[in-house]
C-alpha cells in the first residue's frame, strides 16, 4: 500500500510527546500557526558550496533507485549543491527516527512525509515555509491537489511530486456478462444501492467474494481505512471532523450520514460480499471481480487481465462521489542549510522529466501538467485519466488539515477495523472513535490560533 506508513496507539503517543509538544495548544488549517510573519526561507542566493542532507522513506525498490540516480546525477551535473541521501524504512521504524531526530534538533535538511503529518509539523514549527522558493510558474504548473495538501494557515510548506488516485478497479467482461453498465465519470457513478445489486449478480456468476477492500492493510491503526474509506462518509454527507472549525467530531464522524455509509458498508461485508482473505490476490486471482484500491495496482492488475481492466469513480453514498488523494511530500526542516540550496535540489526533483521518471517508477500520479504531458496513461481516453479527472475538479479531498490529524486517523482507522472485522454496532464504535478525537481536541483547547 502506497499512501502512508502505518501508526499504532504508541507512535500516536510518540507523536504529541516527540513532535508536538509546542503544538499541544495547536491550531486549525484556517486559524493561524506559530511560524514567523515573515517568509525568509528563499533569498535567491546560494554562497559558496552548500552540503544538504536528504532523507527518504526506502518504499518499493524502483523509486529508491530512481532517487538515488537523480540525486548522483544531480551532483554530477553542477558543484554548488552536493546532497547526501539517506534512505530510511517506510514503516514506522521511518517515523520513529523522524520523531526522535525532531525531538533532538538532528532533522535532515530536505525530509519527506506522509502528507497529512504536514499540518502537524508545520504547527509545530518544524518545517520552514517555502512560499518565497515556489516561483509562481512551478506553481502554476502543479495539480491543484498537490498546492492544497502542502497549505496550511494559507501558507506553502510541502510539495509532492506526485499524488494518488483512488477508484474502483473493474474486470470489464465480467460487468459485461452480468449486463452492468460501466461508469463514464465521477458524473456518472454508481450509487451505493446500485453497487450492492452489481455485487449480489457478480456473485451469481461465480466470483466468490466479488468486493476486493485490500482489507490485508484494515488492521487498528491502519492508514488505509483513513485513506480508502473516509471517502464513503465524505460521499454520505459526513465527515471525520467539524469541517469548518475542526473543534470537534461530534455529531459529524458519529452522524446520520456516516453511520449511514459505514452501516452499508458493514452489510456488504455481512452478507458475504467482502473478500476477508488477508492477502493482496483477491482481484488477480479472480476470487473478486471489483477492487476498492489506488494507483499502485494498475500496472498489476492489468497484466493479470490485459485489456479487460477499468476504473471507475467509488460509490455515491449520497451526495456525489468523493475520493481520496495526498502523497508523500517534501519539506524543509527548521534549521536546515540554506534554503536555496535545499530548494535547487527540490526544484531539480520537480522538472517535467524528473516527475515524469519518478511517477514512471512507482506507478503514481504525476504533480505537475508538464509531466502529465509525458505520461499517455493519464491523458483524456487513457486508463488511468480518471485519476487526473478527480484531482482536478475537487472531487479528491484531503485528509483533514489540522494539526489533530493523528489523533483523528488513529481512532477513525479503529472504528473500521471494529466495524468489519468484529461487526460492532456501527453508531457506538463512531461514538467511541468521536471521544478519542474530541479528548485529543480538548487536552490541546483545540489546537487554538497562537499555539501555546
Amino acid at each position: 500500500m502506497r499512501v502512508s506508513y502505518r501508526r499504532n496507539a504508541a507512535v500516536t503517543a510518540l507523536l504529541c510527546t516527540a513532535l508536538l509538544l509546542p503544538a499541544c495548544d495547536g491550531g486549525s488549517p484556517d486559524r493561524g500557526t506559530r511560524a514567523a510573519p515573515t517568509d525568509t526561507t528563499c533569498d535567491g542566493k546560494i554562497e559558496g558550496t552548500e552540503h544538504i542532507r536528504v532523507w527518504f522513506h526506502a518504499g518499493p525498490s524502483g523509486e529508491l533507485n530512481t532517487l538515488r540516480n537523480q540525486v548522483r546525477e544531480f551532483n554530477k551535473a553542477q558543484k554548488q549543491v552536493r546532497v547526501e541521501l539517506v534512505t530510511l524504512p517506510e514503516r514506522r521504524p521511518y517515523n520513529d527516527l523522524v520523531l526522535s531526530a525532531a525531538a533532538d534538533g538532528d532533522l535532515p535538511d530536505l525530509l519527506d512525509f506522509d502528507g497529512p503529518n504536514l499540518y502537524s509539523y508545520a504547527w509545530s514549527g518544524k518545517l520552514k515555509p517555502i512560499d518565497s522558493c515556489v516561483p509562481e510558474r512551478l506553481r502554476a504548473d502543479l495539480l491543484p491537489s498537490i498546492r492544497e495538501q502542502g497549505t496550511y494557515a494559507g501558507r506553502l510548506w510541502g510539495l509532492g511530486t506526485f499524488d494518488s488516485g483512488l477508484g474502483l478497479y473493474v474486470r470489464k467482461s465480467a460487468l459485461r456478462k452480468a449486463g452492468v453498465r460501466l461508469p463514464k465519470g465521477p458524473e456518472d457513478a454508481w450509487t451505493a444501492a446500485e453497487l450492492t445489486h452489481i455485487l449480489r449478480e457478480l456473485r451469481t456468476q461465480g466470483y466468490r467474494a466479488p468486493l476486493d477492500l485490500r482489507l490485508v492493510f484494515s488492521g487498528p491503526g491502519e492508514e488505509w481505512n483513513t485513506y480508502g474509506f473516509a471517502p464513503a462518509v465524505w460521499s454520505a454527507g459526513g465527515d471525520l471532523v467539524d469541517p469548518v472549525h475542526q473543534r470537534t467530531a461530534d455529531g459529524h464522524l458519529n452522524g446520520p450520514e456516516a453511520v449511514r455509509a459505514l452501516t452499508i458498508m458493514q452489510n456488504w461485508v455481512e452478507e458475504g460480499l467482502v473478500d476477508l482473505v488477508k492477502d493482496e490476490r483477491a482481484f488477480v486471482e479472480g476470487r473478486s471481480a471489483i477492487s476498492w484500491c489506488g494507483h499502485w495496482v494498475y500496472g498489476e492488475f492489468e497484466r493479470a487481465f490485459p485489456g479487460d481492466v477499468a476504473i471507475v469513480p467509488l460509490p455515491d453514498f449520497g451526495t456525489g462521489t468523493v475520493t481520496g488523494m495526498g502523497s508523500w511530500q517534501w519539506g524543509i526542516p527548521a534549521g536546515a542549510a540554506d534554503g536555496d540550496a535545499v530548494w535547487k535540489f527540490l526544484a531539480h526533483l520537480l522538472t517535467p522529466e524528473e516527475v515524469h521518471r519518478m511517477s514512471t517508477a512507482n506507478g503514481a500520479v504525476p504533480a505537475t501538467a508538464g509531466a502529465l504531458k509525458l505520461s499517455p496513461r493519464y491523458a483524456p481516453g487513457g486508463p488511468e485519466h480518471l485519476f487526473i479527472d478527480q484531482l482536478r475538479t475537487g472531487i479528491a479531498r484531503p485528509r483533514p488539515r489540522t494539526p489533530a490529524y493523528p489523533a483523528i486517523t488513529e481512532a477513525f482507522s479503529r472504528a473500521f477495523a471494529k466495524i468489519v472485522f468484529e461487526r460492532a454496532p456501527v453508531k457506538r464504535a463512531l461514538d467511541e472513535a468521536v471521544r478519542a478525537i474530541d479528548r485529543d481536541l480538548a487536552a490541546h483547547d483545540g489546537y487554538p490560533r497562537g499555539g501555546s
